[in-house]
This record gives structure tokens, C-alpha cells and sequence, in this order.
């Protein structure tokens, strides 16, 4: 009789894994093999199960990864100059409490962007606050929030979060609006948080992607300072794809019925 009644009441506190359990537990006709303590574990630990998992699509929310990659997927097997031993390294996490930084480089296709996302979901996975954010788009938000005074609040949003990807930089060289935005947030964040960076142009280029000689010396000092290296290569994975796609396309047709 006090099913009903204690089903809701859990429901009532906030305790909805805690109530979906104790459903499953009232259907299980096993479950009066098991102790009250036991019972009574089984429920805690469903409750703070479906509490990590809600606070973890809070934050994968939040961070708004481009790819829904996962470390468990990254394709360790194509040499493309991914070195296992630091791969391993900065899933472990450890870099990030040392608010060290992370440059990805390499040629369009070769999984970068894919890279920086895996890293950044893990982050999320361990608890972290993430933001991902293309760089071009980045610069467009920054210059209409510099225009209706939400300049000073949107740099200082980019600085509390513990992982900053920034994606697709130096396409295109920086304006001096855009020098100063850059060296601000690298400048709110050096020392205090960690920063991903990935770019087609390589690093020993990197200052005329800046373009400003004086501006360029403080940023890169920011951006390689500390900061872990991986140079990708070899074919776009996209093109490797659509290859092996098509062959099998070819073998399917070409199978006999």
C-alpha cells in the first residue's frame, strides 16, 4: 500500500533516480534476496548515477562540441603522427589541472578538429567546464559584442571556462580588433586555465597570421608557452572515407545474389 505513496514522495524531494529504482526493485522478483542495506545502496547508487549523467549533458551543452567524438573512437591506427604515449597523456587529464595548453596542426582532413572534440568531451566526462568555439565565428561574436556593450562580459566568460578549444585558426589574417580580442583572452587565461588551438598553418607561421610583429610576440609567448604539440599529416580522413565507401559500394554490387 505505501508503494504508490513513496514513489511519489521520492519524486516530490528531487529524487527521481532514486524513485525510478525503487520502481524497478517493487517489479523484481528477486530483489527480497537482498537486504535493506543492499536495497538501500542499489538506490543511492542509481540516484547519483542519473545525477552525474544529467550534470553531464548540462556540460556537453554547454560546450557545444562540433563532433560527437569520444577518445574511445580516435583512430589510432592510421599513421597520421599521433603519438600514443602523449595521446594517453592528455586523456589522463593531468595537463589540464597544470593549465597547460594543447596545439594541434596539420592539413585540412587530417582529424584535427575530430582530436580537439574527442579531448574535450573527455574533459567533460572528468567533470570540467568546456567551450568550444570556431575562431572565425568567435571573432564575429566578439565584434558585435563590442558594439552593444557586452564586450567586457563575454571575454570574462571565456576566461572561467577550464577548457577552451579554439578551432580553425589563421585562416585568414587577424585584423587589429582581432589581435587585441586574442591576446585579452589568451591573456585571462595564461597560467590559469588550458586552451586547445587547432590550425592548417603551421606554428613557425603563425606570427604572419597575427600580422602585427609587436602583438605577435606577446601572443605566441602565451600560445607556446607550456603548451603540448601534435603535428597531424597525411591523407584527409574525409577523402579516405568516401574511398573505402565507394568500394564498398562497388563489392556490394559486384556481389553475386
Amino acid at each position: 500500500m505505501l508503494a504508490h505513496p513513496t514513489h511519489e514522495r521520492l519524486i516530490a524531494l528531487g529524487l527521481a533516480g532514486m524513485a525510478r529504482g525503487f520502481e524497478d526493485q517493487r517489479r523484481s522478483p528477486d530483489i527480497g534476496a537482498l537486504s535493506f542495506e543492499e536495497r538501500l545502496g542499489l538506490l543511492v547508487d542509481r540516484e547519483a548515477a542519473e545525477r552525474e549523467t544529467r550534470r553531464l549533458t548540462t556540460r556537453l551543452k554547454h560546450a557545444a562540441l562540433r563532433h560527437n567524438a569520444s577518445i574511445e573512437d580516435v583512430d589510432m591506427r592510421t599513421p597520421r603522427g599521433l603519438d600514443r604515449a602523449l595521446f594517453q597523456k592528455l586523456v589522463a587529464g593531468d595537463w589540464i589541472d597544470r593549465h597547460e595548453g594543447l596545439l594541434v596542426t596539420g592539413p585540412t582532413g587530417v582529424g584535427k578538429s575530430w582530436l580537439a572534440c574527442a579531448l574535450a568531451h573527455k574533459a567533460c566526462r572528468d567533470g570540467r567546464r568546456v567551450l568550444y568555439q570556431r575562431v572565425p565565428r568567435l571573432f564575429e561574436a566578439l565584434a558585435i559584442a563590442r558594439g552593444d556593450g557586452r564586450h567586457s562580459r563575454a571575454l570574462k566568460a571565456l576566461a572561467k571556462v577550464e577548457l577552451l578549444v579554439l578551432d580553425d585558426w589563421g585562416l585568414a589574417v587577424l585584423t587589429q580588433a582581432e589581435r587585441e580580442d586574442l591576446l585579452e583572452i589568451l591573456e585571462d587565461r595564461h597560467g590559469r586555465s588550458s586552451t586547445i588551438v587547432t590550425s592548417q598553418v603551421p606554428v613557425a607561421q603563425w606570427d604572419a597570421v597575427i600580422g602585427n610583429p609587436t602583438l605577435a610576440d606577446a601572443i605566441l609567448d602565451r600560445l607556446i608557452h607550456n603548451a603540448h604539440r601534435i603535428e597531424l599529416r597525411g591523407e584527409s580522413m574525409r577523402r579516405t572515407a568516401a574511398r573505402r565507401a565507394a568500394l564498398a559500394e562497388t563489392l556490394d554490387a559486384n556481389r553475386p545474389s
